[in-house]
């Protein structure tokens, strides 16, 4: 295969510090680069949707339930995994924005549903096609074994990290 920044960087390092194992660096600094094309790609999949990443999170979660697209405010927090502070504005935003709305849930008179709107659905709908098209095209050297291959090696990889 035909070296790249990474092998560069590595071959660099191993003329200044010979004695340290850099495999290391050849996993995580590959990791890193395309974790950094992975926020390009997202960026530009949610600004052709007029959508933030926060926003996206949120769309996606409530898109992902299934019909009709509502989860209560506590729901939204797991799935996002923020404060509720942070995610009562993020609703308002939505709200403001027409892509959610807020409706009394049916089972708790005090309680209320987050809802996603024809508006929302269309936005997170054209935004994840997007970015799903973008990160195709990044693992397009892949045949589907290695795809999977990768996936699998990844979740060993992430298990201590739960």
């Amino acid at each position: 295969m035909e070296p790249d920044e990474v092998d560069e960087l590595v071959l660099a390092w191993r003329r200044e510090r010979d004695d340290l194992d850099l495999a290391p660096v050849e996993v995580f600094s590959r990791i890193s680069r395309l974790a950094r094309l992975l926020d390009l790609a997202r960026r530009d999949a949610f600004t052709a949707q007029s959508i933030e990443p926060w926003e996206f999170d949120v769309l996606a979660a409530l898109r992902r339930t299934g019909k009709p697209y509502q989860l209560s405010p506590g729901q939204l927090l797991k799935e996002t995994m923020v404060t509720s502070g942070t995610m009562t504005n993020r609703i308002d935003r939505l709200t403001e924005r027409g892509l959610v709305d807020r409706s009394p849930d049916p089972t708790d008179r005090r309680g209320v549903l987050v809802g996603l709107t024809t508006a929302g659905k269309r936005a997170v709908d054209g935004a994840f096609e997007t970015l799903l098209a973008s990160e195709a095209d990044l693992l397009g050297e892949l045949s589907a074994t290695e795809r999977r291959q990768l996936v699998d090696l990844l979740k060993r990889l992430m298990r201590p990290l739960r």
